[in-house]
């Protein structure tokens, strides 16, 4: 059997796996990224936070993605009912960047692999992970390909950047439960006749239709949407008959956007991704690296899929050369601890959207600028500014203000 040598195995080529492998090809390290699917393909994730362009700028990817005129997102739009709150990232309490995009996710993920292609990285397409061992550090990869002939690539450190394929999690026993609610999502992509002129048809919303239960609406720069619901597993699966007839059914809970898109066909046939959150028992072994969404998961609510996936994978990078290079790397301290300290203000987040609070917030509560600017950060990506009291303070501030509103509320 054929094995070749190289210093990092990237599982995966989405944008966590190909910020990792920009960074790594540009420290000069020897790199191949093996990808199970054919580019371009449909994945979910279309929505991207003001953080994540400052891991594209910083390996040298920004200028390939802005040459394809994606929709800029420069904010957030939620509703409910009658109900709107608007954020506009320009206005938060974090300096950084104040606009992102929203994008197809197989145009977007294949403008950086032709991009690292270009640079002479290499990726191995249609190639399947099946097994991994582990000597030490260092690591031989079984791989299947299309026709099912087996190969096996040995390196000094993996990183798995696969996704919803999880593929050291599952080889390697690394599953756990996640503390986020289970829910799930139906989705599709329509062509957007009716989409109405300016800022209206152009914005990213999130249209509240239970507490339980939302709507989003991603409109992008090709006259194509992406629209899909979110709510408790159970509630979801409730709806008879075919994903398109659940969808269709359910896109009635939406008095705003029912009459826009009644009676345009869907692109493909609704998909469902069930029980979305995913948690492991560790983010590192000896030789391997767990990033985006092989390591941990929230719920879509806030759009944090992306830049988790980019934030894990650069620092993971990072870390990846120091080692290589001889320094020694304390991976709970610089990796980890970084990491769960960012998903934790985000999970502080979707929890208490599910309870309510967060909504009454949005919703109820006279509006205070500067908490308004505060949280605006949190939306953008920046959960890791530690001077921003709804980061620092995640756990009972958002409690605290909730309440308040009611108090207000109630007088």
């Amino acid at each position: 059997m054929e094995n070749e040598q190289v210093d990092v195995l990237i599982i995966g080529a989405g944008p966590s796996g190909a910020v990792s492998a920009a960074y790594l090809h540009n420290q000069g390290f020897q790199i191949k990224v093996v990808e199970k699917s054919k580019f371009p393909r449909f994945v979910i994730g279309e929505s991207l936070l003001p953080r994540c362009m400052e891991h594209f700028e910083e390996v040298g990817l920004l200028d390939a993605l802005k040459q394809q005129n994606f929709e800029v997102k420069g904010g957030a739009r939620f509703m409910r009912g009658e109900k709107m709150c608007n954020f506009d990232f320009s206005n938060k309490y974090t300096d950084g960047w104040d606009w992102t995009w929203q994008v197809p996710r197989a145009d977007f993920d294949k403008t950086l692999t032709d991009t690292l292609e270009g640079w002479g990285v290499a990726i191995a397409f249609e190639q399947e992970v099946v097994a991994v061992e582990f000597d030490g550090s260092e690591s031989i990869t079984t791989i299947k390909d299309a026709e099912g002939g087996l190969s096996t690539v040995s390196a000094k450190f993996i990183v798995d950047s696969s996704g919803h394929g999880r593929v050291l999690p599952r080889l390697l026993n690394l599953d756990m439960p996640s503390k986020i609610t289970k829910n799930s999502s139906i989705f599709t992509h329509v062509k957007d006749e009716k989409r109405p002129e300016g800022r209206e048809g152009t914005i990213i919303t999130f249209d509240i239709v239970s507490r339980e239960t939302w709507l989003w609406v991603i409109p992008f720069s090709n006259g194509y949407t992406s629209i899909g619901f979110v709510g408790p597993t159970d509630y979801l699966e409730s709806f008879e008959g075919s994903t398109t007839e659940k969808l269709q059914e359910m896109m009635k809970l939406s008095d705003y956007y029912f009459d826009r898109f009644e009676g345009i066909g869907y692109e493909f046939e609704p998909r469902m991704l069930k029980n979305i959150a995913k948690s492991v028992k560790k983010l590192y072994g000896d030789g391997f690296v767990l990033t985006g969404n092989s390591a941990e998961f929230l719920d879509p609510v806030f759009s944090s899929g992306v830049t988790f996936a980019t934030e894990s994978s650069l620092t993971a990078a990072k870390l990846i050369t120091r080692q290589l290079n001889g320094e020694t790397v304390d991976w709970e301290v610089d990796y980890t601890e970084h990491m769960k300290a960012g998903v934790a203000v985000f999970s502080t987040y979707v929890k208490e959207w599910y309870t309510g609070n967060l909504q009454t917030i949005f919703f109820d509560s006279n509006e205070n600028p500067d908490i308004k600017a505060q949280i605006c950060s949190v939306l953008a990506g920046y959960v890791w500014d530690r001077t921003n009291p709804f980061v620092k303070n995640h756990h009972r501030l958002v409690k605290t203000v909730a309440r308040v509103a009611e108090l207000e509320k109630g007088h």
